[in-house]
């Protein structure tokens, strides 16, 4: 595979926006798509994206558009950081106007709501004869825009794919490894969301620090589970994309679903928690969608079942914590 050099990143919310500096500090030619024209004009005008990504000064070789034909018609990969049930929506337009052979990377962590299924097989129905990798792991937009040192996973099932993204897009403060187990790296972007939920309504409850801990490390078993049913590695779990993701997500009001999660344990509603944010908490779709997908799969998931309760059918918080507590005894490993 040649040399990646030319990046389009679709999506422009803080994470596509961080990724595009990425690419850019990287040496590579990159151009955001937003949709939003105040988007678009806020970068142009104030060099930063004040919608999504405040404060972070945006280099002068930031490139950004609102038309998807100027921004993929020439570039040798595509970095796809729209929210994730938007994602299928897109990708009508990518497959139009895409070079032939170009590289996607899916850099959106989710499950898809409508179908159960990962994003990648949406974009392997829309886009087979593209090269994918998936980019995932700790790391939160803000501080890899401000150039803080981070770490993730680039995964694809041809290791030639992954060791490209991943020395297009290596930086002075930004490494990525790579992997040949992408769906591992995939399931634990999305399911790592749903458990972070749940880890901030322990918080918001006022459950302390111990609860919120075993219900990362069994959330972890949870995601393991699903991935090795789905054919993934479980040692990926042990991972950036799993156990570091997990770990960074659970653990900080930063992360969107973490603080969604403690509004809820305090007794917020969701939808004015919704109303209130204009960044999208992936674990709230993904929840359901992790459910459907483990039912096709025959895997146990309590936390994640839990956690769509209490989102979208009305569960009340304390009774589903004491429900998860009673659940029967059996080994750690299970």
């Amino acid at each position: 595979m040649t040399a990646l050099k030319r990046f389009a990143v679709v999506g422009a919310g803080a994470w596509g926006t961080a990724l595009a500096l990425v690419a850019t500090r990287a040496g590579r030619q990159a151009i955001l798509w937003a949709r939003e024209r105040e988007v678009v004009d806020s970068i142009i005008q104030r060099r930063e994206n004040a919608a999504f990504l405040p404060g972070v000064v945006l280099e002068p070789r930031f490139a950004v558009t609102e038309e998807i034909r100027a921004a993929i018609e020439e570039v040798d990969a595509v970095i796809l950081a729209v929210p994730a049930q938007f994602l299928r929506a897109m990708l009508p337009d990518i497959a139009r106007y895409i070079p032939p052979g170009a590289t996607l990377v899916l850099a959106a962590k989710g499950i898809e709501r409508q179908t159960g299924a990962p994003l990648s097989e949406a974009i392997a129905q829309a886009l087979p004869k593209h090269p994918l990798a998936i980019l995932s792991g700790p790391s939160f937009a803000a501080e890899v825009a401000r150039g803080l040192p981070t770490a993730v996973t680039v995964a694809a099932r041809e290791m030639e794919t992954a060791d490209a993204v991943a020395q297009a897009l290596s930086g002075r403060a930004f490494r990525p490894y790579h992997s040949d187990d992408p769906v591992g790296v995939e399931i634990g972007g999305a399911v790592k969301n749903v458990i972070a939920i749940a880890c901030g309504v322990v918080v918001g409850r006022g459950l302390g620090e111990s609860a919120r801990a075993a219900l990362l490390t069994r959330g972890l078993a949870e995601m393991t589970r699903l991935g090795v049913a789905k054919g993934a590695k479980a040692e990926t779990f042990m991972g950036l994309s799993g156990l570091g993701d997990l770990a960074l997500t659970c653990g900080s009001p930063q992360s969107r679903n973490m603080s969604l999660g403690v509004a809820l344990g305090q007794g917020k509603p969701l939808a004015e928690i919704l109303a209130s944010r204009r960044s999208v908490a992936e674990g709230v779709a993904t929840a359901p969608a992790v459910l459907a997908l483990a039912k096709r799969l025959g895997v146990d998931m309590p936390i994640s079942a839990a956690v769509d309760a209490v989102l979208h059918k009305g569960a009340d918080i304390d009774e589903t914590i004491q429900a998860l507590l009673a659940r029967p005894l059996k080994a750690e490993g299970n």
